[in-house]
């Protein structure tokens, strides 16, 4: 299944919405980008069924978001277009394996990078301290994020860590709200 493929298309319908003067909630954006982020977990760690599970729950919303409003405001017609946009791009194969290469101020050509987004459960201390640990470089960006930048199996290792701590930290905070 072509999960990035269908992110992208995604991604592009959301940007024709706002070009057409559409504002997108952000609970939307929001799962737009956790999928991205779990997307690249995916490369880490692709035996994991919960993740691919994740993935799906988020660009589930995400469409049925976009399909919905779309059709309310633009007609069948433009959402019939995306929605073979999205067929199309479901049936493609080996798109999770290429690597997405951008240029990043800072941050050496040799080295790889990841951009995190801190979480409830996880401060963006504990992702510092967890890069930091690793012998990763870090810098908070201006929307909050944090950019983590060094060796291959140093960013692959620091995923593997969060996406592990979070699982734990996210078990705890349900049996918290649950409980509470």
């Amino acid at each position: 299944m072509g999960n990035v493929a269908v992110w992208k298309v995604l991604e592009e319908m959301i940007a024709d919405f706002r070009e057409k003067g559409r504002d997108v909630p952000a609970e939307i954006m929001n799962d737009l980008k956790s999928a991205r982020t779990t997307l690249k977990i995916l490369k880490v760690e692709p035996t994991n069924p919960e993740t691919l599970q994740k993935i799906d729950q988020y660009m589930m919303k995400v469409e049925s978001y976009l399909v919905s409003e779309g059709q309310k405001e633009f007609g069948f017609a433009y959402v019939d277009e995306w929605l073979n946009r999205l067929d199309n791009a479901r049936r493609e194969k080996g798109d999770e394996d290429q690597d997405e290469t951008r240029f990043i101020p800072g941050v050496p050509r040799q080295e790889k990078w990841i951009r995190v987004t801190p979480a409830t459960e996880i401060s963006i201390e504990s992702l510092e301290t967890t890069a930091h640990g690793l012998g990763l470089q870090c810098t908070v960006q201006k929307d909050g994020s944090l950019l983590v930048c060094g060796g291959d199996q140093s960013i692959k290792d620091f995923v593997k860590k969060m996406a592990s701590k979070y699982k734990t930290d996210a078990e705890k905070y349900r049996k918290k709200v649950h409980n509470g």
